[in-house]
């Protein structure tokens, strides 16, 4: 079996353990199903590229499992039009997943070796609805706001009010909120100057950390 198909399979099983954990949204189900999580990840990394589990990649990250992920997707409620904030490329794999989504997406994280990654990716997959920047993501990007969602892949002690301000009303951001080795991901809805905030479950992120990292 070529590569291609042995992806196309273990891609479509990926999509059923998500919808056997509670994922009903067939868009999302189908960019699971449409994005190879391995063209994601160096090769070291790729030989747990389809588990449902948390993977490490460069500069000593770590990308959630599918089923986290496709969680808080769900949790953000999106739409074709909407311009997203993720806070936390990584490996680039879910801003992949979002750009099949929604209309644009920005992603920002403090380490260049990982940007410049994810930017190699979203070429060589002609993505070309993300917009890839090195940044301090608890300050967000001011540039593109507001955004119509927000996503933290990141733990935060409490949600930055700076990500708060460049929520468009009636906005929806989704966070793990939590200092400890587990976390409760949280949305919170804007509407006006309020902020409607529910739980949506436990998690485990590492935490984010201020600043733009000085090497990688």
């Amino acid at each position: 079996m070529k590569a291609f198909e042995r992806d196309r399979n273990d891609m479509a099983a990926l999509a059923a353990r998500i919808a056997a954990n509670g994922i009903a949204d067939e868009r999302i189900l189908d960019a699971f199903r449409e994005v190879p999580r391995r063209m994601f990840l160096s090769a070291p990394y790729q030989s747990g590229a389809y588990g449902d589990t948390a993977v490490p990649i460069e500069c000593g990250q770590i990308i959630a499992a599918p089923s986290t992920m496709a969680a808080m997707l769900a949790a953000l409620d999106l739409r074709p039009e909407h311009k997203v904030l993720e806070v936390g490329c990584g490996s680039g794999f879910q801003a992949a997943i979002l750009a099949r989504l929604v209309r644009q997406v920005v992603t920002l994280d403090r380490f260049r070796t990982l940007v410049e990654l994810a930017e190699d990716r979203f070429a060589a997959m002609k993505i070309g609805n993300v917009v890839a920047m090195v940044a301090d993501g608890l300050e967000g990007f001011t540039r593109h706001a507001p955004y119509d969602r927000i996503l933290v892949d990141g733990a935060v002690a409490k949600v930055p009010g700076a990500l708060m301000d460049q929520l468009s009303d009636r906005g929806i951001l989704v966070a793990p909120v939590g200092t400890g080795p587990h976390q409760t991901v949280v949305r919170i809805v804007r509407d006006g100057r309020l902020f409607h905030r529910t739980e949506i479950g436990p998690a485990r992120f590492g935490p984010l950390i201020e600043g733009v990292a000085s090497r990688l």
